[in-house]
């Protein structure tokens, strides 16, 4: 009986999904358990166990998928190793000058991040390469023994290692890597032309330091997950999730933790463009909104949006060129997406102007909302949904986790007299304040890059992106709103669908019509040898090369794909017509061409990735097993508050499988499949989806609860 293990650790829950990989196996078993921030793995085995029990043996589990925001958390915590540096004299103090960019150009008030190696223990060494890689200087290694000596000193549990243009020949930095190695054992050291061998020294340098300096707290959880793991039963190779949306191996993953910087928020858009694929929907929003943070991404044909770099920390906003230094610079491929500090427990409370505020702060899950009864003192969103109604008011998560609706009253009631309003009122304002934060990131993936959201449906997701999905729908005018079966851990579900994948790249800078095609060659057999490497050396790896170009003079790139033959290297064919692809995507983005303009050939990329199908959707599984085939419980309703207007209204409260099918799917009735009318409340285990009034709402084929407006 093969099974297989997704795991998603998320700020507030730990969702958990175990899939029985046979045709006719049993139905998905899920769970949902409380995060613990104190030891994240702790929480995790917890979950596992308890999955264990309502599923199948620990032994016959081939295959663990896990998504983790531990690196994540130790940059934006400042958790993270305490780290030196080596790079070539002279260039001690990029780290700190960055890119000379200001995210909030008239705030004479705001000051840029620390940077991750303090200044004491960033260490130069005499070396210098030109940009073709010749030796100006060669390696002075006592210089070199000395500035080791110095860090190990200091006591130092990471080594970042980026001299000036290793990514031309990385000799010096290979020489110089391995007397740290030497000299400082057991030290995790992180090298540039390994980490990422491009031009653009700021971006490397950062995305070097920030390997290391995660990497020991990567390592060691890891260890303690897989250990940990192992101590349950559960044997099988454990994989982690990306920040491309791909998995990899623990290995790998040790090597280049930088790679699981945005591995958190990567699988709800991998499951989202698998649900697209599935049903053949072209244009979608995705919408996850969790405990802590709520994410949005503009899924388009099925594929998994990526951009080249990503910015952590730089206060949850769009990431584009325009506005950029208000984080740490992480080059890297990652999934494109916009996150607010917009969660279930997300803080409520008044800023100086005596305005509502809902975040970015958040009760995550210790002490939680103050309706879990753990501790929790200041008023959360969810506490604010419990007293609209919208939630159940004695417990969640299949009764796991119980609520005390009297408290969360309380604790809202008590911020509504210092706003003059009644505590239903001040709850809904929470409410839409919410919605607002959400409607922005959007609108930023969607209108702020040309696509009308009208257009688009939403597949909205995560513990309590159901239940808001509809209000941050009708403020944008999109008129459908999917939610898929077991939406509380839909992200976990992605982590099983996410393809086993290797990214990598090199800078080959020179004008197209100057490449000379052995070099090329050799450059992308070396990548290809590496992915393969990296992957286990399977014979049915799928490699897709690209490019990056640009106009002569031009400081950015774009990206176009090369058509290179299956398990070919890229030749003469592959570069044929290539500046006229350049100057139709260059079109398609900016609106104009520039002809008889050199093109410049700046980075080969290459993705090689292991093909494999999405598994079956998890159908609407409860907690321990399927819910279809039994007699639906008889209706229960909700006093539920819609705002002003609507106010109270007596709302059903059903289980999913109660809604109407299509004629002739699974368990429909012979309904006519045009839906029931909102308000509506439908609970699942692993969440709550709000239907207001008008909407209405039904069950489409593949058991997804579809919300349509004008109901």
């Amino acid at each position: 009986m093969p099974y297989r293990l997704g795991i998603d650790i998320g700020g507030t829950f730990t969702d958990l999904v175990l899939l029985d990989d046979r045709a006719d196996g049993a139905p998905p078993v899920v769970r949902k358990v409380l995060s613990t921030p104190d030891d994240f793995a702790r929480g995790v085995l917890e979950g596992v166990r308890a999955l264990l029990a309502a599923g199948g043996p620990a032994a016959a589990v081939r295959d663990v998928v896990h998504g983790t925001t531990v690196a994540t958390n130790a940059l934006l915590e400042r958790r993270g190793a305490l780290t030196g540096l080596l790079t070539t004299a002279g260039f001690r103090d990029l780290l700190e000058i960055r890119r000379l960019r200001l995210p909030r150009l008239y705030d004479l008030g705001w000051e840029k991040p620390p940077p991750l190696v303090e200044r004491a223990l960033r260490l130069e060494v005499d070396e210098r390469l030109d940009h073709t890689g010749a030796a100006v200087r060669p390696l002075d290694e006592a210089s070199a023994r000395e500035a080791i000596a110095r860090l190990r000193a200091a006591g130092v549990a990471a080594v970042a290692v980026c001299l000036l243009h290793a990514y031309a020949d990385p000799a010096h930095e290979a020489r110089l890597g391995a007397l740290a190695e030497s000299l400082l054992p057991g030290v995790f050291v992180s090298l540039s032309h390994q980490v990422l061998p491009q031009i653009q020294e700021y971006e490397r340098l950062s995305t070097t330091v920030i390997n290391a300096y995660v990497g020991p707290v990567v390592a060691r959880y890891l260890e303690q997950m897989a250990a940990g793991l192992a101590g349950v039963g559960v044997t099988a190779p454990l994989r982690v999730m990306q920040s491309n949306g791909a998995s990899m191996d623990l290995p790998a993953a040790r090597r280049r933790p930088a790679q699981l910087i945005e591995s958190g928020p990567a699988a709800g858009a991998v499951a989202v463009a698998a649900l697209g694929r599935r049903t053949d929907e072209r244009r979608l929003l995705a919408l996850d909104m969790g405990g802590t943070t709520a994410k949005a991404a503009l899924i388009l044909d099925g594929a998994v949006p990526l951009a080249a770099e990503a910015e952590i920390g730089a206060g949850v906003t769009a990431a584009t060129r325009l506005n950029r230094g208000g984080g740490y610079a992480l080059s890297l491929p990652a999934v494109d997406l916009v996150e607010v500090g917009a969660g279930g427990g997300s803080l409520l409370w008044l800023d100086a102007g005596g305005a509502l505020q809902v975040g970015p702060e958040s009760a995550g899950a210790a002490p939680g909302p103050v309706c879990y009864g753990r501790g929790g003192t200041a008023p959360t969103l969810t506490d604010a949904n419990v007293v609209l109604g919208y939630l159940n008011p004695t417990a969640l998560a299949g009764g796991a986790v119980p609520l005390d609706a009297a408290a969360a009253a309380a604790a809202v009631g008590a911020l509504g007299e210092r706003l003059g309003l009644r505590p239903e009122a001040a709850a809904f304002g929470a409410f839409r304040v919410a919605v607002a934060s959400m409607v922005r990131a959007v609108r930023a993936v969607s209108a702020e890059r040309g696509h009308d959201p009208g257009g688009l449906a939403m597949v909205a997701f995560g513990g309590n992106g159901p239940l808001h999905g509809a209000a941050v729908a009708a403020a944008l005018g999109i008129p459908r709103v999917i939610v898929p079966p077991a939406p509380g851990v839909f992200s976990a579900w992605g982590l099983l669908a996410a393809e086993v994948a290797h990214h990598a790249s090199r800078t080959y800078l020179r004008p197209l019509e100057a490449v000379d095609l052995a070099t090329l060659q050799g450059i992308a057999r070396g990548l290809r040898d590496d992915a393969r490497r990296s992957l286990g050396g399977p014979a049915d790896v799928v490699l897709e090369w690209s490019a990056d170009l640009r106009y002569s003079g031009q400081s950015s790139e774009l990206n176009v794909a090369l058509a290179v033959p299956p398990g070919a290297l890229p030749g003469a064919a592959a570069l044929e017509g290539l500046d006229g692809r350049f100057a139709a995507v260059h079109e398609e983005r900016y609106g104009h061409r520039a002809p008889g303009e050199p093109v410049e050939l700046v980075n080969l990329r290459l993705v090689a990735r292991i093909p494999g199908e999405a598994p079956p959707l998890p159908g609407g599984a409860g907690a321990g097993a399927g819910t279809r085939g039994r007699a639906a419980p008889a209706r229960r309703r909700r006093q539920v508050y819609f705002g002003p207007r609507e106010g109270w209204m007596s709302a059903p409260v059903v289980e999913r499988d109660a809604l109407s099918r299509p004629p002739g799917a699974p368990g429909a009735p012979g309904a006519p499949g045009d839906g029931e009318r909102g308000p509506l409340i439908v609970e699942d285990y692993d969440a709550t989806t709000l239907v207001p009034p008008g909407w209405r709402v039904r069950l489409d084929r593949q058991g997804a609860i579809v919300l349509e407006a004008g109901g």
